[in-house]
């Protein structure tokens, strides 16, 4: 068995960011606009009248400031509140791709890697554009690397399962290194006009290059040292598109096509679940709690995450052991838990431990335990 490393990490941000004011400004145009239109409606008590929002609300709520997105005229425009993203012939690259591509470059420079030393391609990610053929295998072709690819979704925690799919084929010998690439479109699947929901999500793609220790040469290595997975059925997060909609005309453009959930039940059942999955994969790597220097986590709420480290460290996180990028990004699904190591890795000194982890929709948790080399 070959020991795995993770030896380089990519990041594309999409060059527009939406602040939480410009985006209330928006969603109470809206509002404005829904409400006048059905004054009748709303006074005789058949329709409810919709309520503002603020940016105080959002920030209070999620720890979110502003998030990233491919295009923002299209959501901010009062008449849309949808992503302007023009379809592409076949014989060009696809989106996801494309942005896949540039975050898979990034951890590719930075490993010191080139197509040449890759073996294998996974996409992991919650929003896949399309069913087949794999955006992995469109990667593949794009990078110029000989091998295989799937695409794999397990909602936000897809990159961490990647990560673990990734290190077992390089455990195994069947891959030298395999890049896993979490491109992460959200705006598309989002719902710009529910106050409940539409500041949740941003767009990012990141990518992570799982290598051969006696291969690798990066100075930003980290041996995965355990991973764990756990999925557990819930329909609190859920998203009911999918080809199956046109056999059933009824459905077409519903709201339960788009993202939905129900926030407080999500709050109160996984943030106990992700504390435990933790705590379990360090107790089971031989470690403990205490001797992580940095917790990963996943990006999709403030309030989660310092539960969670509270839950584990007794204690509030000091500034720096649990890394907040979500008040610039958002929520990007599976890309979030990546972007904060991205980010926050290079301070760490050899032989410190950290814990990559990331929950969502199935319920899926994924959790890597990793040492700076």
């Amino acid at each position: 068995m070959h020991q795995a490393v993770i030896s380089g990490t990519g990041l594309y941000t999409p060059p527009h960011s939406i602040s939480n004011e410009e985006l209330v400004a928006c969603f109470n145009a809206y509002v404005a606009t829904f409400n006048a239109a059905h004054a009748a409606a709303i006074d005789s008590g058949s329709i409810a009248a919709l309520t503002p929002s603020s940016a105080a609300f959002i920030e209070k709520a999620s720890g979110i400031k502003s998030r990233f997105v491919v295009d923002k005229s299209g959501v901010l425009d009062v008449d849309r509140m949808v992503p302007h993203i023009a379809e592409r012939s076949d014989e060009e690259p696809s989106i996801l791709a494309e942005i896949a591509v540039a975050a898979a470059r990034q951890a590719l420079e930075r490993a010191g890697r080139g197509p040449q030393d890759v073996d294998m391609v996974i996409v992991a990610c919650s929003n896949l554009q399309r069913p087949y053929p794999a955006i992995a295998i469109e990667v593949q072709q794009l990078l110029g690397i000989e091998g295989y690819g799937y695409d794999m979704n397990v909602a936000c925690s897809s990159a961490t399962f990647g990560i673990q799919s990734a290190a077992a084929a390089v455990q195994s010998g069947q891959a030298r290194a395999v890049l896993v690439i979490s491109p992460e479109i959200t705006s598309g699947q989002l719902n710009w006009r529910d106050r409940d929901s539409h500041f949740i999500f941003g767009d990012a793609a990141t990518a992570i290059l799982v290598e051969r220790a006696d291969l690798a040469s990066s100075t930003h290595r980290f041996a995965i040292v355990a991973s764990r997975l756990k999925t557990q059925f819930s329909n609190s997060i859920r998203n009911n598109f999918g080809f199956l909609n046109r056999a059933d005309e009824s459905g077409i453009g519903k709201p339960d096509k788009l993202f939905r959930q129900q926030g407080r039940r999500v709050f109160k059942e996984v943030c106990p679940m992700a504390a435990d999955m933790i705590r379990s994969t360090v107790t089971e790597a031989g470690l403990e709690v205490a001797q992580m220097a940095r917790f990963w986590l996943h990006q999709a709420n403030l309030s989660m995450n310092l539960l969670i480290t509270r839950t584990l460290l007794g204690r509030d996180a000091e500034p720096g052991e649990a890394p907040v990028i979500l008040d610039t990004y958002a929520n990007t699904s599976s890309a979030g838990s990546i972007i904060a190591f991205h980010q926050h890795q290079d301070d760490l000194k050899a032989g410190e431990h950290g814990v990559i982890c990331s929950f969502g929709a199935g319920y899926s948790i994924g959790c890597v335990i990793v040492k700076k080399i």
